[in-house]
């Protein structure tokens, strides 16, 4: 086997897509991430092949994987919806393209559900207030991009067993408090273009496929506990949001999916069925005319599945297939939707290193469609398919259903 460092642009980029393990909707949104991908971890097998390290890090993506419309993470090389790895865990190597922002969902049961003037009352109260936890004055995200506060009906799949509550709240937010320099005992921020104290601690480094950004050694340790810090302070605030908004209520589980589980795993918009604050239960939010799910994870991938996705050879070949084994993720949403868009044509790089897509339009006409990035197009949510691809691969079992009734963004 030719070794790394003798590769052309063109077999790294191929060797970077053998190491995607997509078991997303084969729709344009999931090609377009696999596609994006493989820039992505082209760069990471070569920083790791810098560093004297196997160049084998993997993307296994969950049923919901599709674009980022950050255009940060897009430009860098990466999609949405899977569990990025590069290491077993105790590396001292965290690859800052991902960015983690601690974006998570907290899911609580109500008896009775508030009347709307109470809701719009006690929302306008948070938001006026200061709040600060752990020493952090708090931001309140509830309306920012897709963040929000919804309440549903619960309805269990077992209607034989009690219930404590008749209705369910989930508030979707993060941690903008700390994507930047900060006053934590830290002082750096996850963002390394919004914290120069962050930049000035990582190491850049020039590949075939654009610059990339890692933090190494010590820097790299103190860089997850930010990320753990900044986990539990948006757990924290989702719960203080929660109290101020519902009075009491009965927390069911409030997972993060967006941050580093160790140095070298990277929940990229996806939950992890073992994470400590979810008790085997995870929230799937779809869109807000459809009903979210309440679920319990199983293990996954087995060995049947792997072999049914086409991933066996690929993976054996590789030496990841422990990966696979152990990814145990769940989707947390539907993702973006391209109705417009059937698939892709070609990706043209220009000079500068922009890549620009070339999509085939839904038209019936042989028209294209040409972007550099995806927040220039027009978007939905993906819907039920989400569920039943999970269900399919044996990825989890539906607890209860949640059926819409306030949708608040405010």
């Amino acid at each position: 086997m030719t070794s790394f460092k003798n590769l052309t642009r063109s077999q790294m980029l191929e060797r970077a897509k053998d190491h995607i393990f997509s078991s997303g909707l084969q729709d344009s949104a999931n090609a377009l991430c696999v596609t994006n991908m493989k820039y992505g971890l082209a760069k990471f097998h070569w920083v790791q092949n810098q560093h004297s390290l196997e160049p084998d890090a993997t993307f296994v993506s969950a049923p919901d994987a599709t674009v980022t419309r950050n255009v940060r993470r897009w430009q860098s090389g990466l999609g949405y919806g899977g569990k990025l790895s590069w290491g077993d865990g105790k590396q001292k190597l965290v690859f800052l393209d991902a960015m983690p922002n601690a974006c998570g969902m907290l899911v609580g049961g109500l008896e009775t559900l508030p009347p709307m003037h109470a809701l719009i009352e006690n929302i306008s109260t948070v938001l006026s207030t200061d709040e600060i936890i752990d020493g952090i004055p708090i931001e309140w995200d509830f309306a920012v991009s897709n963040h929000f506060i919804d309440l549903f009906r619960y309805k269990p799949v077992d209607n034989s067993a009690d219930s404590e509550y008749d209705y369910v709240f989930i508030i979707h937010g993060s941690v903008p408090e700390l994507k930047g320099d900060n006053d934590t005992k830290f002082g750096f921020g996850l963002y390394r273009h919004r914290s120069k104290k962050l930049n000035d601690m990582s190491e850049e480094i020039d590949t075939p496929f654009g610059k990339t950004w890692v933090v190494i050694d010590e820097n790299a340790s103190e860089y997850l506990q930010l990320n753990d810090f900044a986990c539990e302070l948006s757990m924290k605030k989702r719960l203080k949001a929660a109290e101020a908004i519902f009075g009491e209520f009965t927390e069911i589980c409030n997972p993060i999916h967006q941050g580093l589980r160790n140095m070298n795993e990277h929940l990229l918009g996806c939950q992890d069925i073992h994470g400590k604050d979810n008790d085997d239960l995870l929230p799937i939010a779809l869109r807000a005319d459809l009903p979210a799910y309440l679920v319990r994870g199983h293990p996954n991938f087995n060995e049947d599945i792997i072999e049914h996705l086409g991933f066996t050879r690929r993976a054996e070949k590789h030496n990841v297939k422990h990966r696979l084994l152990n990814t145990n993720i769940l989707p947390h949403g539907g993702g973006y939707k391209f109705q417009s868009i059937l698939g892709i044509e070609q990706v043209i790089e220009a000079s500068n290193g922009t890549r620009y897509y070339i999509t085939d339009m839904a038209t019936g006409h042989e028209s294209r469609k040409v972007f550099s990035n995806p927040r220039e197009l027009e978007y939905t949510y993906r819907g039920r398919e989400v569920v039943r691809r999970t269900l399919d691969l044996q990825m989890c079992e539906i607890v209860a259903r949640l059926m819409p009734r306030t949708v608040l963004k405010i």
